[in-house]
């Protein structure tokens, strides 16, 4: 069983947590932003946290701290944890790393994978979805890059000791939800080039392992 945690502050864009339910095999889903108590982690083989329009860098989410210290739990005791754009930035922020605010992205991009024997990315395209403001600019201690973008050195991460990853891009976000963001721009790429809902299953077989 995989923890889905649900960082999303704007109920009204609170669809791409149970996305990523959806896509992940035997899930439990749950809107941390709202009730910030973690289930006991004893129960799941692994945690996902979702993105956000919260930024790590904002004051008056007192939850923050909160999974910021689940973040570090699940690295003490080598849980695995895959975060998902903003969840990206909050464990790198949370093993201190930077994340600085940069421009609005809403399309697909192509990523360059550093490690063809990861895990997590094996099987996935380049051509990923993203929807995101803020970066990750210096990665936290621990975390390595495996993947990067033409503006983006750490694009994704992983952890080199324990079964953390990363992942800039929102592998839940297929054609099915892609008229819910307001600014959504295929670009020059279609969602026949992606298949980025792979690392969901990829994160789940691991944890099954």
């Amino acid at each position: 069983m995989i923890l889905v945690l649900d960082d999303e502050v704007n109920p009204e864009y609170r669809y791409l947590g149970p996305e990523i339910a959806e896509f992940t095999p035997d899930s439990e889903y749950h809107v941390y932003a709202e009730d910030p108590e973690t289930p006991p982690l004893s129960a799941f083989d692994g945690v996902i946290v979702s993105g956000s329009t919260a930024s790590v860098y904002e004051d008056g989410y007192p939850w923050f701290e909160t999974q910021m210290d689940l973040v570090r739990r699940c690295l003490e005791e080598s849980i695995p944890l895959l975060g998902v754009c903003f969840g990206h930035q909050l464990v790198n922020y949370a093993l201190g790393g930077d994340v600085v605010e940069d421009r609005r992205r809403a399309t697909f991009v192509e990523m360059r994978t550093l490690d063809a024997d990861d895990p997590i990315l094996e099987g996935v395209n380049p051509i990923v979805p993203v929807l995101h403001s803020d970066l990750v600019v210096e990665p936290g201690e621990g975390m390595e890059p495996i993947a990067e973008t033409e503006y983006n050195d750490y694009f994704c991460t992983r952890h080199t000791d324990a079964p953390i990853w990363t992942v800039q891009f929102h592998p839940e976000f297929t054609e099915r939800v892609r008229d819910r963001p307001s600014d959504w721009e295929d670009g020059d790429h279609t969602f026949a080039e992606c298949n980025a809902t792979r690392v969901l299953e990829n994160f789940a077989a691991y944890c099954e392992s």
